[in-house]
């Protein structure tokens, strides 16, 4: 097993990505056949009713979390909500278990300069907004 620090991490809800902010995470990838990864996030306790009602189903979320250092790209993740847990502090805990997506880094920049070109952007626009949404990684729908 490998384990990481969280710099971030956000869900897709609503058309967009919600960025829960971070008291503190760790993302451990367990190196199994499965390719699982179990991701735990210390929140504010206000997040509890976001991610209770998950508890219990096979609703998969998706997620994307910064790992190691703030500057690295989001790593795309399938995850299921395991267990919600109020720390000593005051805190909430949320233990996710799931999936590494794995669209590799040139098959989402085809995707996105493809968009960005579609949007009608060109020269220096262009290659400023595709350097930006490449360190973003906004979703983009195929």
């Amino acid at each position: 097993m490998k384990t990481f620090k969280l710099m971030s991490f956000e869900v897709f809800q609503n058309d967009s990505f919600k960025k829960y902010p971070l008291e503190d995470g760790i993302i451990i990838n367990q190196e199994s056949s499965h390719q699982s990864w179990v991701l735990e996030i210390f929140v504010d306790a206000s997040y509890e009713d976001d991610f209770k009602a998950y508890i219990g189903t096979d609703t998969i979320l998706e997620a994307r979390a910064v790992i190691s250092y703030p500057d690295n790209e989001p790593a795309a993740f399938r995850v299921l909500v395991q267990q919600l847990e109020h720390t000593s502090d005051g805190r909430l805990s949320i233990l996710f278990k799931g999936t590494l997506k794995t669209q590799n880094r040139q098959q989402y920049a085809e995707l996105l300069l493809a968009h960005l070109i579609s949007t009608g952007l060109t020269g220096e626009e262009l290659l400023t907004q595709f350097q930006h949404d490449m360190k973003r990684r906004p979703r983009i729908k195929a």
